[in-house]
């Protein structure tokens, strides 16, 4: 490929941190949105709402269980809007990525060991008590090898290894023995996962549980959800001679055939978000795309951006707004900054309102930083 190419400058789309943006939405308090409409109301409707906002059990699917995997697809779209060849450069061109791709990787890794002890309490001083798995680790090794891919293989091999991954994952599960397990068994203790997690994850899982809901072996099907966005980032940015709305047709198509593959091999391994299974990894990508789909109509085909515009807001410092959730007690400020308009309202409304005031406090910071043009990206 042509060093020009690989300088080529990266297409933005509105719609990406748009979607990104309500997607993190329901992280910084929206969740709770629908719990205080039902208080106020009453309406039996706001209690299905509100399930939807609590992730599952173990296995099965709600909306909450979409928001982790949405955010590693989007920085995989994010990647194939501008899809660089390094491996036919010289190396002194490649240097500069690759420092930077392996700054982020372990930037993020620390900021979700932050993340993970905050609330108050501190990451603790012996190095065998800290948890090291994250959300934001999973983001970093999900995103740094699709980078990898995206830089250094062409894009059938890009599907294949796609592909590859969500098979060879799949079979892992359902066949290989291990010691003091059998294979193919999906519980919280009997998973191979477990076993893993258990004897090679450094640091302590989470809640002290055998499996770490962001463990060693669920990180490599979330590559898979990344390379999805990458393919369909690799489908936006290209000019279609039917049409944006063909464009928009094909996604939701797309969309739709991922995620009804992903309930029928959800009869064979379960759709579960601990485990991120081949065919959660597949349902979620279909929701992905589908989201997306509608996210591009709505703000890139109709131009609908004052609407989509407090949420490309959140969506342009998504990460640093993440790692504030834990570190900044929010909670406390909306109720300095509004407790007595809260307290003003009736007792049944007094919790929606409260929600609306810690959503309302985040979300003029994000706008105060978004008018000074500051993004802090990693």
């Amino acid at each position: 490929m042509e060093a020009s190419l690989a300088k080529a400058p990266k297409r933005r789309l509105m719609s990406l941190d748009a979607l990104r943006g309500f997607d993190m939405f329901w992280i910084l308090g929206g969740e709770a949105l629908f719990a205080g409409l039902l208080t106020w109301s009453s309406w039996q409707g706001w209690k299905w709402a509100d399930a939807q906002m609590h992730h599952s059990q173990w296995h099965g699917f709600t909306f909450y269980d979409l928001i982790f995997p949405l955010f590693i697809f989007l920085s995989g779209v994010a990647l194939g809007l501008s899809p660089k060849r390094l491996d036919k450069l010289p190396i002194a061109q490649r240097i500069p990525l690759y420092k930077h791709s392996v700054k982020r990787l372990f930037l993020l890794l620390f900021f979700g060991v932050l993340y993970n002890h905050g609330w108050g309490t501190g990451a603790p001083v012996a190095i065998d008590e800290v948890r090291y798995a994250s959300v934001l680790g999973r983001i970093a090794f999900a995103w740094f090898f699709a980078a990898m891919l995206v830089w250094h293989t062409s894009l059938r091999t890009q599907i294949f290894v796609t592909l590859g991954i969500l098979i060879a994952y799949g079979l892992l599960q359902l066949f290989v023995p291990f010691p003091g397990g059998t294979a193919g068994v999906f519980t919280p203790q009997g998973t191979i996962n477990a076993y893993v997690d258990t004897h090679f994850l450094p640091g302590i899982t989470y809640q002290n549980r055998p499996l770490d809901p962001e463990g060693i072996l669920s990180t490599i099907p979330a590559v898979a959800n990344a390379m999805i966005g990458v393919f369909v980032g690799h489908f936006i940015v290209k000019e279609h001679k039917k049409g944006e709305w063909t464009k928009v047709a094909y996604l939701l198509l797309v969309g739709a055939v991922i995620l009804a593959l992903g309930w029928l091999v959800n009869l064979v391994i379960p759709v579960n978000k601990d485990l991120w299974t081949s065919s959660f990894a597949l349902v979620t990508a279909g929701w992905s795309i589908i989201l997306l789909a509608v996210f591009y109509a709505l703000v890139d085909v109709l131009k609908w951006q004052k609407i989509a515009f407090p949420f490309v807001v959140i969506g342009c410092n998504a990460i640093i707004i993440y790692l504030a959730s834990s570190l900044v007690n929010w909670k406390y400020t909306a109720q300095s900054l509004f407790g007595g308009v809260v307290n003003s309202f009736p007792i049944a409304a007094q919790a929606l309102i409260g929600v609306i005031a810690l959503l309302l406090v985040q979300w003029l910071v994000l706008y105060w930083m978004y008018k000074r043009n500051i993004f802090i990206k990693v």
